[in-house]
């Protein structure tokens, strides 16, 4: 029976990339990498990248890493597949290829998956019938009157533009916003040609792809259930699964690195932002992971099996990002005695001034940093605290406003309780970006979906 290796190379834009290359250079026939770049955040911050310039967009850190990467994945045969493309795949690719080029990498192939950037199109899909319903508040796009300040509207892909692009011959896919588990399922359908509605091997290619999207995360970081038994994280090597043609597959990690691969910690990524367990929606299909089975095999080395699943949705989800005003912030410590008491009193006084400055605010927040910074009102009370770091956060119309609570906060160094001290420097205020989360007919999106090959 044909097996392929896939690894994790990257869960978020600014994760480490030395794992990747590592995973390149160590494991035995390995076949595909797979970055997942992209949040829903992500797409706005690098959507306003680029109306600054033109050629940014994308996520820039795989410019550091392919100069490395490139050579080895060359040599290999190990074909890459990345969402880092961003809200500009093009000027990804555009981007890569010269690096290519001066590597003198001639016959390497980039394929790059475009359609899902829909903000030119939202009149025109909203004048055939879809009203892009918030599914948080119910409320239509076109009632929240948000024209001028949008900022991105991205449909999320599925799998099958992944695979279309490697049939292609890429030895790179550069796509925009398609779902993480995509990138590793695409790789899966084109090397077993699964049929579209075979929604159990869709299924557990998914949840191959769940388990992999975040890289270190499945081999002991972040892990909650006993992360102190996790040895070497400093040297952590990302996740690589042996997929079988049935979709069983084992998990494990980099060869010689560090972090660890247990029952423990695949159950943990495994639920990982899963809303119902049941019911995973995704474009190819609707997988049921309460049907997984986990199995350790060998020191990290887990088998999953039994994922089932049933037909996909007929749409597609569309995170639309708009501008929703600004993030004022001040800070200052106070020590040991009577900490928070001091903290307390200084946000009482700040209060007072910013009302005397006739302060305009949708929202002021105040946390006490070391005591229910995190926790809020469920946190107890400390008897004297060494420290407590006093946090006011406003979230306001304009800058202006914003700008305000840091003028109010300085004076009381001197003109507050005593042992304050500043934290960093001089905080400035950021623009907010919110998140319309929504639905679209994918008959609306899909035929959009173009795939261009470049040959260096």
């Amino acid at each position: 029976m044909k097996t392929i290796k896939i690894g994790g190379g990257q869960a978020f834009y600014g994760d480490a990339l030395g794992p990747a290359l590592e995973m390149a250079q160590r494991t035995p026939d390995l076949n595909y990498i797979a970055f997942d770049c992209l949040s829903e955040l992500t797409l706005a911050i690098l959507q306003k990248e680029k109306r600054r310039d033109p050629a940014r967009g994308f996520a820039l850190d795989m410019l550091g890493l392919m100069p490395k990467l490139l050579p080895v994945a060359r040599e290999k045969g190990i074909r890459l597949v990345t969402n880092g493309g961003g809200m500009n795949p093009l000027a990804a690719r555009d981007a890569i290829v010269a690096i290519a080029r001066k590597l003198g990498l001639n016959g390497f192939k980039i394929a790059v998956v475009s359609g899902d950037d829909i903000l030119d199109r939202l009149d025109e899909v909203m004048a055939s019938g879809c009203d892009f319903t918030n599914l948080d508040t119910g409320q239509r796009l076109a009632e929240a009157r948000l024209n001028d300040r949008l900022v991105n509207a991205n449909a999320y892909l599925g799998a099958d533009q992944v695979c279309r692009a490697l049939d292609s011959g890429a030895d790179l896919v550069i796509t925009g916003r398609v779902t993480d588990s995509a990138l590793f399922l695409g790789p899966l359908l084109h090397e077993f040609g699964w049929e579209r509605n075979d929604w159990a091997l869709l299924a557990k290619g998914i949840v191959c792809g769940h388990l992999l999207e975040c890289a270190g995360q499945v081999v002991g970081g972040n892990f909650a259930g006993g992360w102190q038994s996790v040895p070497d994280l400093d040297n952590i090597g990302y996740p690589v699964a042996e997929v079988s043609e049935d979709g069983r597959f084992i998990l494990t990690k980099t060869p010689e690195s560090g972090g660890l691969v247990s029952f423990e910690t695949v159950r943990e990524q495994l639920l990982y932002e899963v809303l119902d367990p049941s019911h995973y929606l995704t474009p190819d299909v609707d997988a049921n992971f309460t049907t997984v089975r986990l199995k350790d095999s060998g020191p990290n080395r887990v088998e999953v099996t039994g994922a089932t699943g049933q037909s996909r949705p007929e749409s597609l989800k569309v995170c639309i990002g708009y501008e929703a005003g600004w993030l004022g912030e001040a800070q200052i410590i106070y020590s040991w005695p009577d900490a928070l008491a001091k903290a307390e009193a200084a946000d009482k006084l700040l209060r007072k001034r910013l009302e005397r400055a006739n302060f305009k605010a949708q929202e002021l927040r105040t946390d006490f940093i070391g005591y229910n910074g995190l926790h809020g009102p469920l946190a107890p009370r400390p008897s004297d605290p060494n420290e407590i770091v006093l946090r006011v956060a406003a979230h306001t119309a304009d800058l202006a406003e914003a700008e305000k609570l840091f003028r109010e906060l300085v004076p009381l160094g001197l003109n507050g309780p005593p042992t304050a001290s500043g934290v960093g420097s001089r905080p400035r205020p950021r623009e907010l970006l919110a998140l319309w989360p929504t639905l679209i007919p994918r008959e609306l999106v899909e035929p959009f979906v173009k795939i261009e090959v470049t040959e260096i």
